[in-house]
Order: C-alpha cells, then sequence, then structure tokens
C-alpha cells in the first residue's frame, strides 16, 4: 500500500514538472514582438501559474498520502515494539543471557577440577595423558598403557587363541581411553562455543534471533554426534567383555575335553 502509494504520488509530481517545463519552453521560442504585444511579459505569469500549480498538487494530491504514509509506519513502529519485539522482554531475555553467563562460568569451573588419584609413578603417567584433555596426547596412550598393564605374552608362552585374545583386549582398552580423550577435547569446544552463544545474546538485535537459532541448532546437531560417537565406543567396550567371556567359556570347554580324553586314554592304557 505505501509503495503504490508513493508511486502515485512521483508519477503526478513527474507530470507537473513536465507540464510546467513545457509551458516554459513554448514561451520561451515565441517572438518578442508577440510577447510585447501582450502587454506584459507572459512567461513570468505561466511561471507562476505552473508553481501556483505545483504548490495545490502538493498540498492536495501528496501531503495527504504521505501524512497516510506517515501514519502507516508509526502504527507498524508501535506494533513491532509491543507485540512483535516488545523492549521490556528483549531486556529481560538479555540479563537472562547474563545470568547464564555466570553459571557458565560456574560450570566450566566445576568441570574441570582436578580428579587424578594416581600415587605410583608408572599409574600417574597414564592416568596424566588421559585426564590432560589434550587430543594431541593420543599417540602417547599406547606405549604408557604397555607400561602399566604390560603388552602381549610371547608365543613360548601362551596359546595362540590367547594371545589374540589378550591383544584384542589390550587394543579396545587402548581405544576407548583414546576417545574419551577426544570427547574430553570436544566438550571443552563446545562449553567455549556456548559461551560464546551466550555472550552474543546479550548485545543481539532482535531481527538477529533467527541465525543465532541456526547457529545453536547446528552445534546441537554437532553434539548430538559426539554423544553417539561416545555411545558407540561404550557399546564397542561391553561388547569386548561379553566376547571374553565368552571365550573363557569355550577355553574352558575345550580344556575339559582335553582333560576327557587324556583320562580316557589312561584309563584304557591301564586296562
Amino acid at each position: 500500500m505505501v509503495r503504490k502509494s508513493l508511486t502515485r504520488i512521483s508519477k503526478v509530481i513527474g507530470n507537473t514538472l513536465a507540464f510546467v517545463l513545457a509551458l516554459a519552453v513554448v514561451v520561451m521560442v515565441l517572438p518578442t514582438k508577440a510577447r510585447s504585444q501582450l502587454g506584459l511579459d507572459p512567461c513570468c505569469a505561466i511561471i507562476s501559474a505552473g508553481l501556483s500549480t505545483i504548490s495545490n498538487l502538493l498540498s492536495s494530491v501528496v501531503a495527504k498520502p504521505l501524512a497516510a504514509i506517515q501514519q502507516i509506519e508509526q502504527q507498524s513502529a508501535n506494533f513491532e515494539q509491543q507485540v512483535v519485539f516488545p523492549v521490556a522482554a528483549i531486556n529481560q531475555a538479555r540479563g537472562l543471557a547474563a545470568q547464564s553467563q555466570a553459571q557458565f562460568t560456574q560450570m566450566r569451573q566445576a568441570f574441570q577440577l582436578p580428579v587424578s588419584s594416581a600415587t605410583l609413578p608408572t599409574p600417574q603417567r597414564l592416568e596424566q595423558i588421559l585426564l590432560s584433555r589434550n587430543p594431541g596426547a593420543v599417540s602417547q596412550v599406547t606405549t604408557n598403557y604397555g607400561s602399566l598393564y604390560g603388552t602381549v605374552m610371547p608365543p613360548t608362552d601362551a596359546p595362540q587363541a590367547v594371545r589374540d585374545l589378550v591383544d584384542m583386549t589390550d587394543a579396545e582398552a587402548q581405544a576407548a581411553m583414546k576417545k574419551a580423550l577426544e570427547m574430553d577435547a570436544l566438550a571443552d569446544n563446545e562449553l567455549q562455543a556456548a559461551e560464546q552463544i551466550n555472550q552474543q545474546l546479550q548485545t543481539a538485535a532482535p531481527g538477529s534471533a533467527a541465525i543465532l537459532e541456526a547457529q545453536i541448532s547446528a552445534w546441537l546437531v554437532r553434539a548430538n554426534a559426539y554423544t553417539q560417537s561416545a555411545m558407540a565406543e561404550l557399546v564397542r567396550v561391553r561388547a569386548i567383555e561379553l566376547a571374553n567371556h565368552g571365550a573363557q567359556l569355550k577355553f574352558s570347554a575345550a580344556h575339559t575335553s582335553i582333560l576327557h580324553n587324556s583320562g580316557t586314554q589312561v584309563l584304557q592304557g591301564a586296562h
């Protein structure tokens, strides 16, 4: 509606100016004698009439639509300030964001409290790596794990099946430790992103809410993906535990069968 009114006003003004300029051109090209016979110079009279016409048009055609447009714009601004984006609600939301910032700081401090408990040198080294929250320390896990829990026994000390079982168990244990390091680092990044978003909320304009919402949604999807990755690692650890339990039963059954066959042979030889 406002756009249509502005278009109509511009057309009226343009037509009026074109009319006045055309009259002025006609007067200028009239012969000097013809103008002198009129008694008075008609150029000034025509220009005066044109200016008077423009003034009347501005008062009647332009002023009223402009007043209506101004009223509509004022009503629209009032609607946005009182209904769509109330100032009180905006200030309340910003105050809540500032309050949440203090809570985030307390959460980060509690999240980073030291929990190390090892007392001997070898366990301390591995524990320090596992609690470092540094993904760059992943490569140090294998060496320190072997120093604490040992490596796979040589072939002369155990059957191949037992060595395979031990190797798989050690591999999954180290994988879980490495994954825990990665998840700690990702958790720190998520906390930092949450604090940055909260700081933006304290000074963000109401119109940018959709952009911030999309940004928060993207981080939420990432957090869910990280959670799923951690759950997958827990499932693998549990699967290894079940597999080890099954392997122990299989080993026991195999040993029982060997013992039974050996006993049978001994009894048969005695007869």
